[in-house]
Order: C-alpha cells, then structure tokens, then sequence
C-alpha cells in the first residue's frame, strides 16, 4: 500500500496491483459451450512444473503456460478478443468501481476474541477465565451443541471479496492499478479484478 494526492492535495490510502501481463488462452461462447467467457493466464511457468491434462490445454490451444489461470464471465460474445492477445490495464480506463476477490491472510488458531470480536472476563473477584468464550450453552435438552456456534478454531486463509473499490488511477507503463483502501491477502498475493456487478 501507498499514497497518491488529489487535485485538492488530498492524501489518499491505495493499494498498487500489478495487473499487466494477461494472456488469453481460450475463448468460450454461447454455441460451443452454452456460456460467454474468456479464460486469461498469468505469469509464465515451466513445462515441468504442469500436470499432464494442463500441458495437454495448452498444447491445443498453441499458447505459452502460465502459473495462473482464471476464467471470466462475459455478458455477450466479444469478436475483438482473439487467442494469445495481451491483455493489460487499459480495460480499467472507464471503469470507476470494482470487486476485487483474493486470499486473506492464515492466522492459524484463533481464540473467539480475536475471531469474533468477544468480550474478555474480568479480571476481579477471583475470576481466571479471562480469554475464555464459556459456557456452550447445551443442557440436557438438547443435549447437544448446535451447529455454527461460534468457537475458537482456524481463522483465516479463505476466500474473500472486498466490494466496490474505487479505481484511483492506472499506470498503463508499468502495468498497475491504484485502488482506493485495502484489498486481501499478503504482500505479492493473487488476486482478482472485475467489474463491480452493483450500481
């Protein structure tokens, strides 16, 4: 993360993402697979690093590898997009607002406290449980405990969305996009960028 000012002088908080680089691998349409998509790939990797089926794709399709490969809903066949085309920044140039979905950071085991936010114990009185959540709630009926009460356990390392981020500038040059607040995931994490689906 960094800052960029406004015209005013403003300081605002961004988080650079590289996004340049994007190859188009395979396009899918409403004829042949009932569905509208364009499938890009990301950052170039080595024959030996892929599964015989990956290899296999990208033999018959005649591109180059790549590390990731992501798929992208379309809303209608686009002719202009053609199999090897790069694709970089400049599809972010009227766009205001976007989703952008990555990996949060693992944490391991977390107590409640620090998963959900609970009160701690006091620390008077002779009272010990300072951290801890308590009492389950489970008497003789239902003689059970319901499922998704909220437990301490593994926290982190799942998928999640930050909705509509502001697009605060693109550097066609060097390949970045400069988005308003933080985005998911560690430094040099993967990420994915798309169109806000609200208005």
């Amino acid at each position: 993360m960094t800052r960029v000012f406004d015209d005013t002088g403003k300081s605002i908080a961004v988080t650079v993402v590289h996004a340049a680089g994007n190859v188009v691998h395979q396009i899918k349409t409403d004829d042949v697979d009932g569905y509208c998509a364009v499938q890009l790939g990301f950052g170039e990797t080595e024959e030996r690093k892929l599964t015989k089926p990956e290899l296999g794709h990208f033999k018959k399709l005649g591109t180059t590898p790549s590390k990731i490969v992501k798929e992208f809903r379309l809303e209608k066949n686009d002719d202009e997009i053609k199999t090897g085309q790069v694709i970089g920044v400049e599809v972010f140039e009227n766009i205001k607002f976007v989703d952008v979905t990555g990996t949060s950071k693992g944490r391991g085991h977390a107590g409640t406290i620090k998963k959900y936010n609970f009160q701690r114990g006091r620390k008077t009185h002779g009272n010990t449980n300072y951290r801890e959540r308590g009492s389950a709630g489970a008497n003789s009926y239902p003689a059970r405990v319901f499922p998704g009460l909220k437990m301490s356990g593994h926290y982190g390392d799942e998928q999640v969305t930050v909705k509509n981020l502001e697009v605060v500038q693109i550097d066609k040059d060097n390949g970045l996009v400069f988005l308003r607040g933080a985005i998911p995931g560690c430094n040099k994490g993967i990420v994915y960028i798309r169109k806000t689906k609200q208005g």
